[in-house]
């Protein structure tokens, strides 16, 4: 088992982190869409919103984890790839994190802008930082608009991710799914 990335692969943290990540980030973006077109009168009225708080507080600790862990690896060779899909893939993997951070905490002060604190599945608790009744509304648009420009940078990545397999044929894409040799054999 490769745990750390090396010029050929990503090691399994990496691979474990960015798949995770990515398929809760999606469930995210799905539970959000369909949470807001509840009614009060829902059985899913507060659970809905309990578990994308909770979540979200969550994958906050896991990027954080990512942002550290990728610092202190090397990224796999990119020399395959041309000058401007090198610059495209430095653009998104690095734009990820700050669009992120930025989802992350709009998210974090639509739930704490009664003073109230976030609640993370009984666990632990996240105290509100700032109480500002009305902020939800300003932050819930932002929140809306960053999760949206995270759904089309994540279709972009994967979009240039089944384009390096399907048609360059390349081993762009089995470097995150596999460790050991990335031939397309």
């Amino acid at each position: 088992m490769q745990v750390k990335n090396n010029s050929e692969t990503y090691g399994l943290p990496s691979r474990a982190l960015h798949w995770g990540m990515a398929v809760a980030i999606v469930a995210m973006f799905a539970l959000g869409v369909w949470m807001v077109t509840l009614d009060y009168y829902s059985p899913y009225y507060r659970l809905a919103p309990d578990i994308h708080r909770g979540t979200g507080i969550l994958l906050l600790g896991l990027l954080t984890l990512r942002f550290v862990w990728r610092l202190f690896n090397v990224d796999p060779d990119r020399n395959q790839l041309t000058r401007i899909e090198r610059r495209g893939a430095e653009l998104a993997h690095w734009g990820f994190y700050p669009l992120l951070l930025a989802l992350m905490g709009s998210g974090y002060f639509i739930s704490t802008a009664d003073g109230r604190p976030i609640d993370v599945f009984g666990l632990f608790s996240v105290p509100a930082m700032i109480k500002s009744p009305g902020m939800e509304q300003a932050a819930g648009a932002i929140h809306e608009v960053l999760a949206y420009l995270t759904m089309a940078l994540a279709a972009l990545h994967a979009l240039a991710a089944l384009k390096h397999h399907l048609i360059d044929r390349d081993r762009t894409l089995l470097r995150m799914l596999r460790s050991g040799p990335t031939s397309l054999s």
